[in-house]
């Protein structure tokens, strides 16, 4: 052989190595990528266990609200119940500390109209200090 074969044969060498380096980079970044990929997929499932727990807790709590209010407009027999409320799909879970902070001045609102709306519906002095019915 000459020092074309020699060179050839050393370029062949070359490339093999090259080709098989080029392998072993990819298959650790294959590894390092399932790694990668199944850590992110146990912390969804954390997050998405996470997110139900969250939404069973909330959900728990506006029926609370909703019983208690209903409690309260259930004393005033001239008002007629609705149905109970249903989830907004369009609501942004972010924002749910904030919906669940206006849920108590709202409940807290209701609570004093139906007091004044029953202190007005009972039995009132007129000017003459006689009772009548407001009825």
């Amino acid at each position: 052989m000459n020092d074309d074969g020699a060179t050839a044969a050393m370029r062949y060498k070359e490339i093999i190595a090259l080709s098989r380096g080029s392998a072993e980079n990819l298959r650790a970044w294959e590894l390092s990528r399932a790694e990668a990929l199944e850590t992110e997929i146990a912390e969804a499932v954390e997050a998405v266990a996470a997110a139900g727990e969250r939404e069973t807790r909330a959900t728990e709590r506006a029926t609370r609200w909703w019983k208690m209010a209903l409690a309260n407009v259930e004393q005033l027999p001239w008002l007629a119940i609705g149905e109970n409320p249903q989830a907004v799909p369009t609501a942004r879970p972010a924002y749910l500390d904030r919906y669940l902070e206006e849920v108590k001045p709202s409940y807290q609102e209701l609570v004093q109209s139906v007091l004044n709306l029953g202190w007005r519906a009972k039995r009132q002095p007129n000017r003459r200090g006689e009772q009548r019915s407001t009825d």
